[in-house]
C-alpha cells in the first residue's frame, strides 16, 4: 500500500494513539462545512443516515469522511456500513455524543473524597438524548491511548478510542446501542514505552467464569428487596451485647457440586444454608472471599474482580437472592475483604496502565514474596477510593453487614515477613506502614458513618493497641479482632497428650490477662485446618473415643468463653480429615453416632449461648468473667464464671480422661445448682459421667463462702446455673438437661 502522507492528528487514529479521537472523528465544522469522519476497517462503504450521504474512505486509509453544507444533518445521525463479508450495520456514531462525567464528579476523585467511584468507573448501562448504550470509563493516567475492545468490534483496539478527561486521568466513552452481557476488556498503549495491555474493568460489576478473564456489562439490578426490617434492626442493634455465632463458608466445597457436576447456584445455596445455619442455630454466616477470583486453590484471597461476586455461582441478582433469603430468616452475612494485596495476573490491576498504579513501585513495599502478590498504594487518593468505595459497595448494592478484613498485620507493618534491608523505613524511621493506617481508619470512619450497626472484623495477629477502639482516640476503628493468640494457644494446649496439659496450663489461663483489652471474635477458621495442620478433629490426642470427647471439651470452652464465637465449615461434625477446596464436605460421616453427637452440642451450644446473657452480654467487659480456680494445674482443671447483674453461669472444664470425683468448687450464693449442660451427656456421644443437681455447703473454699461438691465426667466440660429460690424453671431444651437420650437419628443434614 502506496504511503500517504496525513494530518498528524488523523495518523494518531490510524496508528491508535490519539488521546481525544472527539477531535477527529465526528460531526465538525470547518471551513462552513460539516463534516462526519469515521474509522472502520474492514468495511467496503459507509454512509451517514437519514439521507444515505456516502462517505468517501480517505486514500490508503480505514478513515471515511462526508463533506456537507451546513445543517445538511440534523440532531442524531447513524453511521451504516458493508463490512467485507457483505453483512450491513447500522448504529449511532459514538463519536458524536458529548462527555457524560462532570468535571465535579472527577475532582471529587482526584482530592480522594468520592467515596462511591463505582457509580461512574466501570461499564453502566445509560440513556443519554434517548439513545440506549453503556458508558466506559477507566482510571489509566499513564496511558496514551485507552480502547474498549470486545465482540462487538472484533476485539480491535483501533476501533472504540477513549477520550481522556483533562488531567484526571480517566477516559471514558459511550457507546451507544451496545447491550448487557457484552463482554469487554480495555487495550491500554502506555505513553512512555508504547507497550500494550489487555486489561479487564478494575470496576467490572461482572466477570467470565474462570479460566476466561474478560468483564461484562451487567444491567441494572432487578431484584426486589424485602429485608427492610433486618436492615432498620440493624441499625439500632446492641451488637457488643447481644449473642453472636458466626458459620464460616467456602461456597464452592460445603457442598461442592450438584447432580450435574456443576457449582451450586447462590439461590439453591441459599435454601440449603439457610436452613442448616438456622437448623444449628449460628446467627451469621461468613463467606470466604467470593469477589471475582481467576484461580480455585486461592480460595478467594487473590481478587481480580473487586465489584463483582464470582460467576461461580450465578449473577449479581442471584447474590443479591442470597443475601436477602438469608436476612429474611434472621440470618446475617459477613464477607472476607482482601484489601491487603492482589494477584499478578496479567489481566488485572498488576501494573494496569504500565506503570506501578495500583501498587507500590519499589517491590520492597509493593510486593508480597510469601504470597506471589502486589501491595496496594495506600498512599494514593484513587487507590484509597478505589478499596473504600469497594467496602461501601458490598453494604450497599448487596446489604451485606459487615466484612472480615483480611491479613490486617501484613497491612500494617513495613517489615512485614521480610528480612533486614528487604523493607524501607517510614518517615519516621519505623516499621509502621503509616499510609496503611491512616487508610483503615478512614474505611472504619466511613462505613460505620455510612452504614450505622455494620460490623468491621479485623484479621490481626499481632499486639499492635486499639485495633477495636475508636478512631478519635487514637485506634484503627474496627468493631472487632479475632482472638489470634487465644486461638493459637489454645489448640496448641488441645494437642497435648493429657498427661502433658499440666506443664502447659498457663496456655489456658494468659489469655485472660488480655482477654478485655480488644472486643474480640474466637475463631477456628478455615486456616486451622489446612497446609497439613489436619482436621480440628485429627488434631486431638488419643483414640477415637478420646478425640472426640476433646472435641467436644474443645468447643464447650469457645461457647464459654468471653468473645463472639466462628467456626469453620466441617467443624460442627468433626470433619474427619483436612479441608480441601476442591472437594464437599464428609456429610456422610453424619451416619455416625460420634459426629452426628459433635453436631448436636454444637446446636445445644448455640442455644444455650443464645438464652444465657450471662454468655454474651459482657463478652467484652471484664465484669462479665471471673475465675472460681484457674491454679488446678495438676488436675488440668480450670473453672469460670461467666455472669451479668442477674445471671450467673459456673463454668468447670476438665482437660484429662480421668472422671474426677467429689472435686470441691466454691460458690458465691447457697443454694441447689443444676448441671444444664454436659458435654460428656451420651447425647453427645459422652459417658454420661456428671450431675444433675448439687447442693451448696457452708464450706468456705476458693475465696468463697460457699462451695458444692461435684463429679467432673472426663474430657468434658459441665455449666452449671443456680436454681432460684422461687424455684422458677430454667429456659433450657431437652438436650442440655437429658444426659441419657442417644445422639442416633438427632443429627441434621
Amino acid at each position: 500500500m502506496p504511503t500517504v502522507k496525513l494530518n498528524p492528528e488523523l495518523q494518531k487514529i490510524i496508528d491508535a494513539r490519539h488521546h481525544d479521537p472527539f477531535a477527529v472523528l465526528g460531526k465538525h465544522v470547518e471551513k462552513n462545512q460539516e463534516i462526519v469522519r469515521v474509522f472502520l476497517p474492514k468495511v467496503k462503504q459507509v454512509s451517514v443516515q437519514p439521507g444515505n450521504l456516502t462517505m468517501l474512505r480517505i486514500p490508503h486509509t480505514d478513515l471515511f469522511e462526508w463533506r456537507g453544507a451546513l445543517g445538511t444533518i440534523q440532531g442524531r445521525y447513524h453511521l451504516q456500513w458493508v463490512d467485507d463479508h457483505g453483512k450491513t450495520h447500522k448504529t449511532y456514531d459514538t463519536y458524536s455524543f458529548m462527555p457524560q462525567l462532570t468535571d465535579f464528579e472527577l475532582h471529587l476523585f482526584n482530592e480522594g473524597k468520592h467515596y462511591n467511584v463505582y457509580d461512574f468507573l466501570g461499564a453502566h448501562i445509560r440513556t443519554v438524548d434517548g439513545v440506549p448504550g453503556v458508558l466506559f470509563a477507566v482510571w489509566a493516567p499513564n496511558a496514551e491511548r485507552v480502547s474498549v475492545v470486545g465482540e462487538f468490534n472484533e476485539w480491535d483496539g483501533r476501533q472504540h478510542l477513549m477520550r481522556v478527561r483533562g488531567s484526571s486521568g480517566v477516559w471514558e466513552l459511550f457507546i451507544p446501542e451496545l447491550q448487557p452481557n457484552t463482554l469487554y476488556k480495555y487495550e491500554i498503549r502506555n505513553r512512555a514505552t508504547g507497550s500494550i495491555f489487555l486489561k479487564s474493568d478494575p470496576y467490572g460489576f461482572g466477570f467470565e467464569l474462570r479460566p476466561n478473564t474478560s468483564s461484562y456489562v451487567v444491567a441494572p439490578s432487578q431484584h426486589q428487596w424485602h429485608d427492610g426490617k433486618w436492615l432498620e434492626t440493624r441499625k439500632t442493634s446492641d451488637w457488643q451485647h447481644a449473642p453472636l455465632s458466626i458459620y464460616e463458608v467456602h461456597l464452592a466445597s460445603w457442598q461442592h457440586l450438584d447432580s450435574e457436576g456443576e457449582f451450586i447456584g447462590y439461590r439453591e445455596l441459599a435454601k440449603r444454608l439457610v436452613d442448616y445455619v438456622k437448623s444449628l442455630g449460628f446467627t451469621h454466616i461468613e463467606l470466604l472471599p467470593i469477589s471475582e477470583y481467576p484461580l480455585d486453590a486461592s480460595w478467594g484471597y487473590q481478587v481480580a474482580g473487586f465489584f463483582a461476586p464470582t460467576s461461580r455461582f450465578g449473577s449479581p441478582d442471584d447474590f443479591r437472592y442470597f443475601v436477602d433469603y438469608c436476612h429474611q430468616h434472621n440470618v446475617g452475612v459477613f464477607l472476607d475483604w482482601v484489601p491487603g494485596h492482589f494477584p499478578k495476573d496479567a489481566h488485572g490491576l498488576a501494573w494496569f496502565d504500565g506503570t506501578a498504579l495500583y501498587e507500590y513501585a519499589d517491590p520492597r513495599q509493593g510486593e508480597h514474596r510469601d504470597w506471589g502478590t502486589l501491595i496496594f498504594n495506600y498512599g494514593r487518593y484513587e487507590v484509597k477510593e478505589f478499596l473504600i468505595s469497594n467496602a461501601l459497595f458490598w453494604m450497599r448494592e448487596f446489604h451485606i453487614d459487615g466484612l472480615r478484613v483480611d491479613a490486617v498485620a501484613s497491612m500494617l507493618y513495613l517489615d512485614y515477613s521480610r528480612n533486614e534491608g528487604e523493607w524501607i523505613p517510614n518517615k519516621y524511621g519505623g516499621n509502621e506502614n503509616l499510609e496503611a493506617i491512616d487508610f483503615m481508619r478512614e474505611l472504619n470512619s466511613v462505613t460505620h458513618a455510612e452504614f450505622p450497626g455494620s460490623l468491621m472484623m479485623a484479621e490481626e495477629s499481632t499486639s499492635w493497641p486499639q485495633v477495636t477502639r475508636p478512631t478519635w482516640v487514637g485506634g484503627l476503628g474496627f468493631s472487632m479482632k479475632w482472638n489470634m493468640g487465644w486461638m493459637h494457644d489454645t489448640l496448641l494446649y488441645m494437642s497435648k497428650d493429657p498427661v502433658y496439659r499440666p506443664y502447659h496450663h498457663d496456655h489456658l489461663t494468659f489469655g485472660m490477662l488480655y482477654a478485655f483489652s480488644e472486643n474480640f471474635i474466637l475463631p477456628f477458621s478455615h486456616d486451622e485446618v489446612v497446609h497439613g495442620k489436619k482436621s480440628l478433629l485429627d488434631r486431638m490426642p488419643g483414640d477415637g473415643w478420646q478425640k472426640f470427647a476433646n472435641l467436644r471439651l474443645l468447643y464447650t470452652y469457645q461457647w464459654t468463653y468471653p468473645g463472639k464465637k466462628l467456626l469453620f465449615m466441617g467443624g460442627e461434625f468433626g470433619q474427619g480429615r483436612e479441608w480441601d477446596h476442591a472437594d464437599g464436605l464428609e456429610w456422610h460421616l453424619l451416619e455416625i453416632d460420634y459426629h452426628a453427637g459433635v453436631q448436636v452440642l454444637v446446636k445445644d451450644l448455640n442455644q444455650l449461648y443464645v438464652n444465657s446473657p450471662g454468655l454474651y452480654r459482657w463478652e467484652f467487659d471484664g465484669r462479665g468473667f471471673a475465675w472460681v480456680d484457674c491454679h488446678d494445674a495438676a488436675q488440668s482443671i480450670i473453672s469460670y464464671v461467666r455472669r451479668t447483674d442477674k445471671e450467673e453461669l459456673i463454668v468447670v472444664l476438665n482437660f484429662t480422661p480421668v472422671p474426677r470425683y467429689g472435686y470441691r468448687i466454691g460458690v458465691s450464693q447457697p443454694g441447689v445448682y443444676r448441671e444444664v449442660f454436659n458435654s460428656d451427656s451420651g447425647y453427645y456421644g459422652g459417658s454420661n459421667v456428671g450431675n444433675f443437681e448439687v447442693q451448696t455447703e457452708a464450706v468456705s473454699w476458693m475465696n468463697h463462702p460457699h462451695s458444692t461438691v461435684l463429679t467432673l465426667p472426663p474430657l468434658a466440660g459441665i455449666i452449671l446455673r443456680r436454681i432460684p429460690a422461687d424455684s422458677e424453671k430454667v429456659v433450657t431444651t431437652d438436650a442440655l438437661i437429658d444426659s441419657k437420650t442417644a445422639a442416633k437419628g438427632k443429627a441434621t443434614k
